[in-house]
């Protein structure tokens, strides 16, 4: 059972990695630092698009945008991370 456990938090983190990635980028096409002209640019986020928004389209229906600004992210981030303290924490009964 903690190979289960294992896998969990492995999937949590991953998620996380996604999320902060996702996040940096906005921020760099944003900031014209990087733009989606490059086909490699452009292949990533599209990609990281695709795997996020099931996670971000729920999100975004309950909280608005705050003077443009998305939420979802961060409220994906704090989900994520209270995940992986709720399994931290009930980790006896993966024993």
């Amino acid at each position: 059972m903690q190979s289960l456990f294992q896998i969990l938090m492995l999937i949590l983190d991953v998620v996380w990695f996604f999320i902060i990635a996702h996040v940096i980028m906005s921020w760099l096409i944003n900031f014209q630092v990087i733009n989606l002209h490059q086909s490699l640019v452009a292949q990533i986020w599209h990609a990281l698009n695709r795997i996020l928004e099931p996670i971000y389209g729920p999100l975004r229906r309950i909280i608005p945008p705050v003077s443009g600004i998305d939420l979802a992210p961060l409220v994906a981030l704090i989900a994520v991370y209270a995940l992986r303290i709720i399994l931290a924490n009930n980790i006896g009964a993966f024993y």
